[in-house]
């Protein structure tokens, strides 16, 4: 039985730029899905079609059970969403932002102004209530705008990059509202960039990259299938960064990766605390001198790039959708 999100076949073309190629998804009810992927991946077009915003060429899916392209109001009815950007009135406050949206589905004005209350404390805007919301700081109306999304509780909520521009205090907050939200059966789906994010919230992973669905699993098999553990080394000197290099490419299972301006070196392993002593009396033996050295395991960043080779690219997805708009 499909999940409470589920998408087989997604294509979504802008042009020459194909965001969606066959995207493939089935979140089960009452968990978290992390979609992961650098810019122009796909992840905001698969938000968009999920949520009704967007049609896509071909390819099916369905929200809490609802055909989102044959019955695209009930699915708005049973979904919150959360975009990248705030959107808020300005020229309300916080508390009659939260209050109309409360009245836009259906909830009687004591009802909608007793939730906004709730919610108004629950991210720290009790304060600011009152204000209109154009006063705010960026990351207030960032807290606004996921308080909106949460007005009616909706069984499936989309998070598109909700902690961007919180600070961490902020960030953590929101990581215990979802976390709420979900031990009530709330099932989210979530596009991320903080890889920690979803090391931390989400119950399974997609990796996305060109539009495809190149990987899944949850957190800890993506790791093991990045492989083993990783040496890291930093040295004192940059002139010490090329013999340090050598010395772990003789014990590395891969290649030697170098953040120059942190002098620190890191390279996957096989052996464990035997190896890292071996790797010290090396280093020791060639005169290197270094700050830190540690064995850890691989992070999701580690999936991260060893999947897409890269961190971040174009935003070629967002401008192609630009210009079919126009």
């Amino acid at each position: 039985m499909p999940g409470a999100i589920y998408a087989e076949g997604l294509v979504k073309t802008f042009g020459d730029v194909k965001a969606l190629d066959g995207v493939d998804l089935d979140v089960p009810e009452g968990t978290v899905l992390g979609l992961l992927g650098p810019n122009g991946a796909g992840k905001t077009t698969t938000v968009r079609v999920l949520t009704t915003l967007l049609q896509p060429d071909s390819g099916r899916a369905t929200v809490a059970g609802i055909d989102v392209l044959k019955h695209p109001n009930e699915v708005r009815r049973a979904i919150g969403l959360s975009g990248q950007f705030a959107a808020v009135d300005e020229y309300l406050t916080g508390r009659e932002n939260l209050q109309m949206v409360g009245q836009l589905y259906q909830m009687k004005a004591k009802e909608a102004k007793a939730r906004a209350g709730e919610l108004l404390d629950k991210f720290n805007l009790a304060d600011a209530a009152d204000r209109p919301a154009k006063t705010y700081s960026g990351g207030m109306r960032r807290r606004l705008d996921l308080a909106a999304a949460l007005v009616v509780s909706p069984p499936v909520m989309f998070m598109d990059e909700p902690t961007t521009g919180l600070d961490p205090r902020n960030r953590q907050q929101l990581w215990e509202v979802i976390q709420e939200l979900v031990a009530g059966g709330t099932t989210l789906l979530l596009t991320t960039q903080y890889l920690e994010e979803a090391d931390h919230l989400a119950h399974d992973i997609c990796v996305v990259d060109h539009g495809r669905v190149i990987e899944r699993g949850t957190a800890d098999q993506l790791k093991a299938r990045t492989g083993g553990e990783r040496v890291e080394v930093v040295v004192h000197q940059h002139e010490e960064i090329e013999p340090a290099r050598a010395v772990l490419a003789g014990f590395g299972k891969g290649e030697v990766a170098v953040a120059e301006h942190t002098r620190k070196l890191t390279v996957p392993v096989t052996g464990g605390a035997k190896l890292l002593a071996e790797v010290i009396r090396e280093l020791d033996n060639r005169g290197v001198e270094i700050d830190d050295i540690g064995l850890r395991r691989p992070t999701l960043d580690d999936v991260f790039i060893s999947l897409t080779g890269h961190v971040a690219e174009q935003k070629e997805e967002e401008e192609a959708e630009k210009e079919e708009a126009k």
